[in-house]
């Protein structure tokens, strides 16, 4: 059995949307799997939603026995903490939980981007360290980028279906 944490705007399951940042999310999804079958799924709200210091979170995923930790993005030192912890980050998640894990699953999403390195999430570049977690504003207005890439995305797809 393998347990996959997902970081997500609310406590629907495998119907939630994946947050943007997995340590400023209001909630954690969690999925058991067996292969590649889900056997159990939960959510769990996050105890370091106002604020955390660095290493509590993925300390806190760690305790619940996650393996693979898939978000919208993460920092560098989130990377190295949960790497340290044995768990595989990976970022660039985005839709629901339920998009995600077949992305993961499939192949399709794979590895863990820092922030400071990704045009989608520069956040911490633009922002003195630890600030973002801090800022109700900047969060949404990251959620407000991630939706508006994951729209285009889909008219592209849209797009290219309707031309076929």
């Amino acid at each position: 059995m393998q347990r996959v944490a997902v970081s997500a705007d609310d406590a629907n399951g495998l119907d939630s949307v994946v947050s943007p940042h997995f340590g400023r999310c209001p909630y954690y999804v969690f999925v058991d799997l067996e292969g590649q079958e889900v056997r159990r799924v939960s959510a769990e709200a996050n105890p370091f939603y106002d604020q955390h210091a660095p290493g509590q979170v993925p300390t806190f995923i760690h305790e619940q026995g996650v393996g693979i930790m898939l978000t919208g993005g993460m920092g560098r030192r989130a990377i190295g903490f949960f790497e340290q912890y044995g768990i595989q980050p990976v970022t660039g998640a985005s839709g629901t939980v339920r998009h995600a894990l077949e992305q993961f699953l499939g192949g399709q999403l794979r590895g863990a981007e820092p922030c400071r390195e990704s045009s989608e999430h520069a956040h911490e570049a633009a922002a003195p360290e630890g600030e973002y977690e801090k800022d109700e504003v900047g969060r949404l207005r990251e959620e407000a980028e991630m939706l508006q890439q994951q729209l285009r995305q889909a008219m592209e797809r849209l797009d290219g279906l309707t031309e076929s």
